[in-house]
């Protein structure tokens, strides 16, 4: 069974819905996580489903398959083995572009070519550990990076004089329709030409730096800072330091940092708070101790340990958390472990004299069968 969701659903809209009210409703949801305006970590992903619930309810053949089969149609999906892969939709388009005209050159049909649309380049993610206290009290951190740039000689064009033809096979349009045989099964499916790499035109004159790509690499200095309270898998969004665009005709892309927060060697974090263990003796937990330690804020934290604890109790230090998104920070939970250490003879031969002292003057074990006999008593 596939995991998706229902198209409908993604959209909002009645399994009745005419194409205005499909248009509208994508338009709508496509501009809210458009990945230029929206900056949550799943925004792509959303994004991504909206585009492909759009494409397959927009084309009524497509959409008189998935009523009738679903997710799982014969033949395969109707974007061929690799599935529905996204497209770089300008915001612009979506403020007040033709949706109509917009995706019939996103699947081969209409006149629109697609070699004079602007397009975006590639969003590029990279990853960057960060400690524990940076996150508790915010880090600048510095990373090098070697990131695509426009080729200074032909202003990212590829081309040595700034010339190109259109593309003879997709004709400009930059995508074009194969027939694939899948059993029995014929399926037209939409692909990006692979003459011309989807640009629609072709480089009669390669430029000699880049070789026709538009795109060169460079060691960059990229400065950022962690976000205080910041969890595992955060995403800081950095506009325009992404790929450029192919050809240098659209916007480059963006530039994604996804934060690692490394292990610590004794605390846990969860949510905003942050546990811990702390092994004791058993004096400490009967007479009660106190215990300073050195704390990742940077500060000494004091833990008070009072007396008659038993192993499994827990302590809570208010506000030596993490912080939340109002500021405000956790709390550092303690659970209290007794620790038994190795212990002499002479030691033991103590322990074997005040043993009755330490567990009263009954045992455990001389408690439970003194319970089980009146138990059989009664």
């Amino acid at each position: 069974m596939s995991g998706k969701r229902d198209y409908y659903e993604v959209l909002g809209v009645s399994k009745d819905a005419d194409d205005k009210q499909l248009k509208n409703a994508f338009r709508k949801l496509a501009r809210k996580f458009h990945p230029d305006k929206n900056e949550s970590p799943d925004a792509d992903e959303k994004f991504k489903e909206i585009q492909e619930a759009y494409a397959v309810l927009s084309d009524a053949q497509k959409r008189q398959q998935y009523d009738r089969f679903g997710h799982e149609p014969p033949g395969g999906s109707p974007f061929g083995a690799g599935g529905f892969q996204g497209f770089n939709i300008n915001l612009e388009d979506l403020m007040g572009g033709d949706l109509g005209d917009m995706f019939s050159s996103f699947f081969g049909g209409g006149s629109r070519s697609r070699g004079s649309a602007r397009r975006r380049g590639d969003d590029i993610l990279i990853r960057q550990s960060v400690d524990l206290a940076d996150v508790i009290t915010g880090a600048s951190k510095e990373v090098h990076l070697d990131l695509p740039s426009e080729c200074e000689s032909c202003d990212g064009s590829g081309s040595k004089d700034g010339k190109s033809k259109t593309c003879t096979k997709c004709k400009g349009n930059g995508r074009v329709r194969v027939r694939q045989q899948i059993g029995p099964f014929v399926q037209e499916v939409v692909q990006e030409c692979s003459s011309c790499s989807g640009s629609g035109s072709l480089i009669e004159h390669p430029c000699n730096k880049c070789r026709g790509d538009g795109i060169f690499h460079k060691e960059q200095t990229l400065r950022f800072n962690v976000p205080i309270g910041a969890s595992h898998g955060t995403r800081l969004r950095n506009r325009g330091m992404g790929s450029p665009a192919p050809n240098g005709k659209g916007s480059r892309g963006d530039l994604l940092i996804e934060i690692s927060v490394d292990q610590h060697p004794w605390l846990e974090r969860n949510g905003s708070d942050l546990i811990m263990s702390l092994p004791l003796g058993y004096s400490e937990l009967v007479l009660g101790s106190e215990h300073v330690i050195e704390h990742v804020d940077g500060e000494e934290l004091t833990i008070k340990v009072p007396a008659g604890s038993n192993s499994g109790d827990t302590i809570e230090v208010r506000g030596r958390g993490i912080p939340n998104s109002r500021g405000r920070r956790g709390d550092v939970v303690v659970l209290l472990k007794l620790h038994v250490p190795k212990i002499p003879k002479s030691t033991k031969k103590i322990l074997e004299e005040i043993r009755s002292d330490l567990s009263g003057k009954e045992n455990l074990i001389d408690l439970m069968r003194k319970d089980a006999k009146e138990r059989r008593r009664g």
